[in-house]
């Protein structure tokens, strides 16, 4: 099987999606969260030959839709201890007050019962707290079901389903969702949305953040500096990479992932496959790199060489491999299908005309063979 080719059908999907976030009908944040968590489970559920899936479930969305508001649920302030809380992600009252967005809402009161430390990963959370966690993944996925995912696709007031198909509008009732038998959990991409959602991915990740961080900021001003927002919100500094970058320069032999020589005092933990175009800070998609080879690659993406010994050392077979005991030791993430899913998501359709890093000012022309050897044989699964 070949892979899949970029559709011209894209753009007109591109400019519906646009009309969506242009819609001021909506009051909070959810529209952003479940797009970009839609958008991430179609690079993490990609095919062995980088197809992206057919359909999703509502279980599915409800962790990633955690995942990503679990660094928005801790106290935002400019120093005033007064005025430090966790953002409103809903619209407040004139005077600031009211309630919180509830999905928000939901995952506060499970940081302050179970994750009180601001700097607590979600992975700790989720494997200290297992009931808890999936019962805050339940409340969650109800509230995913009852609000946005029926309204999601509104322009103006009529039902445009251009992304998705769910078996269920907006009249559905908590007793419903809780008929396990009864209860289709499905979303399912209409034609090839999903394809389009994973090849649109790196335009509309920076312009639904940024207009996630705009909203917020409507809905904080009397705390909010726009120039802060959306770091604090998306950045990738949020969590240090110290805890394994020993153990990874241990496993690299204290050699460059990038040039292969000998590592000295300068030297930072990169993200493979860039934050820019997924973030993923699990231990599979950490290599060490000097400083000014991690600076030369910054968010491009590496080339065919740099693919293959980055696929030949994922532990995807869940065996007690190197990264296994580091992210283990580290008490760090480990997704390794999920990894190399974005990595096939990514890869196995970038048009042949592009160039790819390979080294401090060097780039290579795509090698597309080579990228579906690594990616799609070699043992992975």
């Amino acid at each position: 099987m070949t892979s899949p080719e970029p559709d011209r059908g894209a753009i007109g999907f591109a400019e519906k999606l646009l009309m969506l976030l242009d819609e001021g009908h909506f009051t909070a944040t959810y529209k952003y969260a479940v797009l970009l968590s839609l958008m991430d489970l179609c690079l993490e559920q990609s095919t062995k030959h980088g197809a992206a899936p057919s359909m999703v479930t509502t279980r599915q969305l409800a962790e990633k839709v955690v995942e990503m508001y679990w660094p928005h649920a801790v106290a935002f302030g400019v120093g005033e201890e007064s005025k430090e809380r966790v953002l409103f992600q809903n619209r407040p009252l004139k005077d600031h007050s009211g309630g919180q967005a509830a999905i928000v809402r939901e995952i506060v009161k499970f940081r302050s019962e179970h994750a009180p430390d601001p700097s607590a990963t979600i992975t700790r959370a989720r494997h200290a707290k297992k009931k808890a966690f999936e019962g805050l993944v339940r409340r969650v996925e109800w509230k995913l079901v009852e609000m946005p995912l029926p309204r999601l696709q509104l322009i103006g007031e009529m039902e445009t389903p251009f992304i998705y198909q769910i078996n269920w509008d907006r009249t559905i009732t908590k007793k419903t969702f809780n008929n396990w038998a009864g209860f289709d959990n499905a979303i399912r991409f209409m034609g090839p949305a999903s394809e389009y959602l994973v090849q649109l991915a790196g335009l509309l990740r920076p312009l639904i953040q940024r207009q996630w961080a705009a909203m917020v900021a409507r809905f904080n001003t009397d705390i909010v500096k726009d120039a802060e927002l959306e770091r604090f919100l998306f950045g990738v500094e949020r969590i240090s990479l110290a805890p394994v970058r020993n153990g990874l320069r241990d496993l690299q032999d204290g050699r460059c992932f990038y040039c292969e020589s000998r590592l000295g005092d300068k030297v930072e933990v990169d993200h493979f496959v860039p934050w820019a175009r997924y973030p993923n800070n699990a231990i599979e998609n950490l290599v060490i790199a000097h400083s000014d080879c991690n600076q030369s690659k910054g968010d491009h993406l590496a080339s065919a060489d740099h693919v293959q010994r980055w696929a030949q050392r994922l532990d995807l077979d869940g065996s007690d491999g190197q990264l296994r005991e580091i992210a283990d030791a580290a008490r760090w993430e480990k997704a390794p299908a999920r990894s190399v899913g974005v990595a096939r998501s990514i890869y196995l359709r970038l048009p042949g005309d592009i160039r790819l890093w390979q080294g401090k000012k060097a780039f290579r022309a795509i090698d597309r063979g080579a990228l579906e050897v690594a990616l799609s044989g070699g043992g992975i699964a």
